[in-house]
């Protein structure tokens, strides 16, 4: 008799790792991961079977390599969930969902609709359909990245991202001073890091916008759960406290406290189901205290690096998709107003970085939780692989820390 189902979770970062926590958790199943190199946060670890295909993320290969993976697991399972850890390996599942024939048991977007998600630009037209704010944006060509920068119908400071951060092109690219997002505060700074990514390989579009005031507790995040007939289930809002600032890691949350706003999850759910979006999504946005919008930057088409700050809310989002998709019974909509505290970085960090007065005094209050040190899971050479990347991390907030109210960095 075959069991229920298997979670084949793609990746092996930070989200994988919280996701395989998720399933070990609420089931008693063992996730396969699946991943063509494995990264620090999975390694050592004891709650899940390994398998390493060389080359997974590439086009050429994934198709046949996930069916090969599905065909032998279906022998054994009677659901097979993915869950993609990463864009490009939501974006390869989109493109060949019906190559897999049914073996998969969860829905993702469509690929039409994943072409209005996947770039900046576009999800910018599909938030002005739709109602969102966004910020004021210019979108340039390769082509347009020097002269665009005289033609702005804003002023310095501004913020520049390629349309794509976690796009394939984006991230196997090279070139001297490559982050995920700029921040410049003169055209001369601008110019210089365009310069140094015209010599690279790099021809995707350049998306640059005003910058919000604010700093790093003026973000905000949410992450989400569509079910398979296109429900919203399940929304959780954050608020970051703190982001990383080294090139390779720009913009990604450090910390963040769990909140709660009804008119925002109102609107949020609306869109969603407005555009019949299905299973997991992660938005970004900004809190503009001069206007008291929420202005959209991003939407990335599953969970987000992040998101075992739900867990720290008291929600696991793999229950859902499990109910939704394995046994069929509709969970009642969640919004959570739950206060915690999700923390990627030692207290020491927040303490030194973190400005907001009010924020301390709250952080100090509410107990922590951390993705990567779960009890049970903790072996004497996983607890030093991640331990010293965990404690590194004190240098690198020394060297590229700076506050996006005061100042903005050089290159």
């Amino acid at each position: 008799m075959k069991k229920d189902f298997l979670p084949i979770i793609l990746g092996s970062d930070e989200n994988a790792y919280g996701t395989v926590r998720l399933f070990a958790e609420a089931y008693d199943v063992r996730p396969l991961l699946v991943c063509a190199h494995q990264l620090i946060a999975t390694s050592y670890s004891r709650l899940f079977d390994l398998s390493i295909v060389e080359n997974f993320d590439d086009e050429a290969v994934f198709p046949d390599a996930l069916d090969t993976i599905l065909c032998r697991c279906a022998e054994e399972y009677e659901h097979l969930l993915v869950v993609p850890c990463s864009d490009y390996y939501t974006a390869l599942l989109v493109r060949h969902y019906d190559r897999f024939d049914g073996r998969i048991a969860n829905r993702f977007v469509s690929p039409e609709l994943l072409s209005t998600l996947d770039t900046k630009d576009k999800f910018y037209a599909l938030c002005e359909k739709h109602g969102l704010d966004f910020p004021k944006t210019v979108v340039c060509t390769p082509d347009e990245r020097e002269r665009v920068i005289d033609e702005l119908p804003f002023s310095f400071p501004i913020v520049v991202k390629p349309e794509n951060s976690n796009a394939h092109e984006y991230l196997h690219c090279e070139f001297e001073g490559k982050k995920k997002v700029y921040f410049f505060s003169d055209r001369e700074e601008y110019l210089a890091m365009v310069r140094a990514m015209n010599t690279s390989d790099y021809r995707g579009k350049l998306i640059i916008q005003e910058f919000i005031e604010g700093g790093d507790d003026a973000m905000r995040v949410m992450n989400c759960y569509c079910d398979n007939s296109g429900n919203v289930r399940m929304l959780c809002l954050g608020q970051p406290v703190l982001e990383y600032y080294d090139p390779a890691t720009a913009g990604n949350y450090a910390a963040i406290i769990s909140r709660g706003d009804d008119a925002l999850y109102a609107r949020v759910r609306s869109f969603l189901q407005e555009i019949g979006y299905v299973g997991f999504a992660n938005f970004d946005m900004k809190f503009d205290r001069k206007t008291g919008r929420y202005v959209m930057f991003e939407i990335n088409p599953r969970l987000g690096r992040s998101s075992f700050y739900v867990r720290a809310a008291g929600h696991n989002m793999m229950r859902l998709l499990v109910d939704d998709v394995v046994y069929r019974c509709a969970p009642e909509y969640v919004c959570n107003k739950t206060v915690s505290l999700w923390s990627n970085v030692p207290m020491g960090i927040l303490r030194r970085y973190v400005k907001n007065e009010a924020l301390l005094h709250e952080i100090d209050s509410l107990p922590v939780t951390r993705t990567l040190f779960c009890k049970g899971d903790l072996s004497f050479r996983r607890l030093l692989r991640v331990g010293k990347q965990y404690l590194a991390q004190y240098g690198g907030f020394k060297k590229y820390y700076f506050d996006k109210e005061k100042e903005f960095p050089k290159i």
